[in-house]
């Protein structure tokens, strides 16, 4: 499971951007609109849910983490890759089925799933 310390985000920081790389972001799938799921930093206050929240990582490198909730509802990780492509990031996962980042605010992410993206990012 990604595991990282968790930090409280400063009330002063509220519209500070948060870097895309090496920020642990969280779906905060209360918030999901027809664009996409949103995602927002961990540290962020989220309401108790049963439902396990899928967390994205991407690294300066290319690599990523993806973590989705398993059979027993805990985290288990995923090794994908992302980059930037026309830009926005897309994340690729094995199966064809990847996730893009179609909107970016300082502090939250829109993400698109879209099955059948290519390793170009191309259908």
């Amino acid at each position: 499971m990604i595991r990282r310390k968790q930090v409280p985000l400063s009330p002063d920081a509220d519209n500070a951007p948060i870097p895309l790389v090496g920020t642990l972001w969280v779906h905060a799938f209360e918030e999901d609109t027809p664009a996409g799921a949103v995602y927002r930093p961990e540290g962020e206050r989220f309401p108790l849910s049963r439902r396990p929240r899928r967390r994205l990582l991407l690294q300066a490198d290319g690599s990523a983490t993806v973590a989705d909730g398993g059979a027993d509802d805990r985290l288990v990780d995923r090794s994908v890759t992302w980059s930037e492509v026309d830009g926005e990031a897309v994340i690729r996962c094995r199966g064809g089925v990847c996730l893009r980042v179609v909107d970016r605010d300082p502090r939250r992410l829109v993400v698109r799933t879209e099955p059948g993206v290519g390793p170009s990012g191309t259908r």
